[in-house]
């Protein structure tokens, strides 16, 4: 341990890419963040080998938390939609690649071949947690590849629902609808639209007392759209993905 308090290897992995970088318990960075495509196909042992690989290029660190997209339960896979396909996201599925990943207990892989005391969560409760206040309910949504959520009451992490998969418009999910294809089909001005459009369909079933929209693409979302939305909904930076990793502890998200 470099001093006193544990430092933080934080990992946010995405359909498109790995990011990676340690913190200290203060959440300061003590090297800059690495990023690595996402490689394809994805079974589990080559994501272990490919985050073993950021770490070794990092400081030593204490412990880690790992964000990975889809339905993570008590370190276990539920359900994960990118690292089940051929060629990441939008590409067909492989069936061994799906066995592989289905209840897999990736916190135990992780921390195997880590050799360090591991937190797995959903990527979007790790974003959660470098943002939420304790104040009420705070819901997260990340816009990115897809659409990640998370909802935290009080500061406490509420059962993972994959919002995602959900239809909101046409018989379109959620990720389909304002996803990352779209974003780059439409232009940030419509597609903007759209988010607000799913925001204000979400209030009546959340009635959150603070919404954070975080991400990659939460930075295109027009100016417009964000006065639409109101003071109720705020947008954070991408970078909280990776501070979430030392507030994951400290929270009791383990």
């Amino acid at each position: 341990m470099p001093g006193t308090d544990p430092w933080t290897l934080a990992v946010d992995c995405g359909g498109g890419g790995i990011k990676a970088s340690v913190l200290d318990a203060a959440g300061t960075l003590h090297a800059p963040r690495i990023r690595v495509p996402t490689p394809y196909p994805l079974p589990p042992q080559r994501l272990a080998d490919t985050i073993a690989g950021l770490a070794a290029r990092l400081p030593a660190a204490d412990r880690a938390t790992i964000g990975l997209p889809g339905m993570i339960r008590h370190g276990v896979v539920v359900a994960t939609p990118h690292y089940v396909t051929t060629d990441g996201p939008r590409t067909p599925v492989d069936p061994d690649l799906l066995e592989q990943w289905t209840d897999r207990d990736i916190r135990a892989l992780l921390e195997q071949r880590l050799e360090l005391p591991a937190i797995v969560l959903n990527d979007a409760e790790v974003h959660g947690a470098g943002v939420v206040t304790g104040a009420g309910l705070e819901l997260v949504l990340t816009l990115g590849t897809g659409l990640g959520s998370a909802l935290f009451d009080g500061g406490r992490l509420s059962p993972h629902l994959e919002l995602s998969h959900a239809p909101v418009r046409w018989g379109l999910t959620y990720d389909a609808y304002i996803g990352q294809v779209e974003r780059r089909r439409l232009g940030n001005a419509i597609w903007s639209r759209r988010v607000a459009r799913a925001v204000e369909g979400l209030w009546p079933v959340f009635r959150w007392d603070r919404l954070y929209l975080g991400g990659g693409n939460s930075r295109h979302v027009t100016r417009t759209v964000l006065d639409r939305l109101g003071d109720r909904v705020v947008v954070v930076p991408n970078e909280a993905g990776i501070v979430g990793g030392v507030r994951a502890w400290s929270l009791g998200l383990a």
